[in-house]
């Protein structure tokens, strides 16, 4: 499957709109594939959008015939990360709740999904989007990637799960400065599995998610189930990440 060329292609109900922000597919091996697509906004993670990866995962997750899902991005950015305009309005106190509300459930129904997941990150992946790439389970990157927390300047940022993915001295260290990492640096730093040249990408993306099919769905969910276990407990609210 091309990783940019789907249409939502699971069941759904009837009287469910089609997703407006994201792209959807799910390829005859059973590896699904969540195309963030809002390219003309560097893929920023709206309110609406997030409740799309959202909703996708949690129906994903109830076909059987999926084994996986793999999240990128459209054009040529993975994603810049939350959508800063929809801050704006925090005065609004149902705005507020909506915004905060959706990024609580964006992070856990990642953080906590009992499929494997892998992000083929196309482009930068910048505040929200490295924390999206960073909750998935495995990360390929195009030698176009990079990483950082530019909003360590002017908002919080999540620090536990980069904390379980490398420890402490690097996740401090990216968390505190929000110095960008390249591709080449985020490998030799086991932020990411492997780097190939951004016309390489599906193809390494193929080859990872091999490795998956050749696996039965229940061994994958139990070693899954073993992996957000030994993870730990992450505080519910986005905020306290």
């Amino acid at each position: 499957m091309h990783l940019h060329a789907l249409s939502e292609s699971f069941p759904r109900a009837h009287e469910r709109p089609m997703p407006d922000t994201i792209r959807v597919g799910v390829d005859d091996a059973g590896i699904a594939t969540i195309v963030l697509s809002r390219p003309e906004k560097k893929n920023a993670l709206s309110i609406a959008l997030r409740d799309e990866v959202s909703d996708a995962v949690d129906r994903l997750v109830r076909d059987d015939a999926v084994k996986a899902i793999v999240v990128t991005g459209a054009g040529s950015v993975f994603s810049a990360g939350f959508d800063l305009g929809e801050f704006r309005n925090l005065g609004d106190a149902d705005h507020a709740r909506r915004l905060w509300a959706s990024s609580d459930r964006f992070h856990h129904a990642l953080l906590g999904c009992p499929l494997p997941t892998l992000a083929a990150v196309n482009g930068p992946a910048l505040a929200g989007g490295f924390d999206l790439a960073i909750l998935c389970d495995i990360r390929i990157a195009t030698s176009a990637a990079t990483f950082a927390h530019p909003e360590v300047t002017f908002g919080d940022v999540v620090y536990g799960p980069l904390h379980d993915l490398v420890g402490g001295a690097v996740a401090r260290e990216l968390v505190l400065t929000g110095r960008p990492v390249d591709a080449a640096e985020a490998l030799a730093l086991r932020l990411v599995s492997a780097v190939v040249e951004p016309d390489r990408l599906d193809a390494e993306i193929a080859r990872w998610t091999g490795y998956l099919t050749r696996v039965p769905r229940e061994l994958l969910m139990r070693t899954k189930q073993k992996i957000v276990r030994r993870a730990g407990q992450h505080p519910p609210r986005t905020l306290d990440l």
